[in-house]
């Protein structure tokens, strides 16, 4: 048993919602978190897991920041009106400080890179308010948050080119030859 699925040993309830549009990952997910103790249920996209919300509340919810119908932040705020004392985490491969906070403020108790490792996820369900989170053991090189960052811009101007660069205030030939290439490590 490790630390973190100790940890949670002081909650009765474990049930847990898992929302993520990506099926490999979210199976993998609910299998894991089965496995360390969890009622898993699981939601493709925003209109299901609404709908799942309406009948019950999970003690538990792991929710993806992008899915195909909508914005996971949708979901962190029908949990939060439903279960108030809901532990929630958002997971997501597009990170920024501006959505990480705005998941906060609706009540996401963290907010993690995909893939998150089941033992990561557990550990921020189970962290009491006033604990900080560790820093990351491999964080992301600046060239890395750099071409995170261009991505997300990219994707938010539903992939115009000529739109990121404006916004970016960046020459379009330039931004073209970035994201042609591939990710920094």
């Amino acid at each position: 048993m490790t630390d973190a699925t100790a940890a949670l040993g002081e909650f009765e309830d474990k049930s847990l919602l898992i929302v993520d549009d990506d099926k490999p990952f979210q199976q993998r997910l609910a299998r894991a978190m089965e496995k360390r103790g969890f009622t898993v249920d699981t939601a493709d996209g925003v209109r299901e897991a609404v709908a799942k919300l309406s009948s019950t509340s999970p003690a538990f919810a792991v929710v993806d920041m992008r899915l195909e119908d909508g914005n996971g932040l949708d979901v962190i705020d029908t949990i939060r009106q439903r279960r108030p004392e809901c532990r929630a985490v958002i997971l997501t491969g597009y990170g920024n400080i501006a959505t990480a906070v705005t998941a906060v403020k609706l009540g996401a108790v963290d907010y993690l890179s995909k893939p998150a490792d089941p033992d990561d996820i557990i550990a921020a369900l189970a962290r009491k308010p006033e604990d900080k989170a560790p820093p990351p053991e491999n964080p992301m090189s600046a060239d890395r948050v750099r071409w995170e960052h261009i991505q997300r811009v990219f994707e938010l101007c539903d992939r115009n080119v000529s739109e990121t660069a404006r916004r970016l205030n960046m020459h379009r030939r330039t931004l073209q030859r970035i994201l042609a290439k591939r990710a920094p490590r």
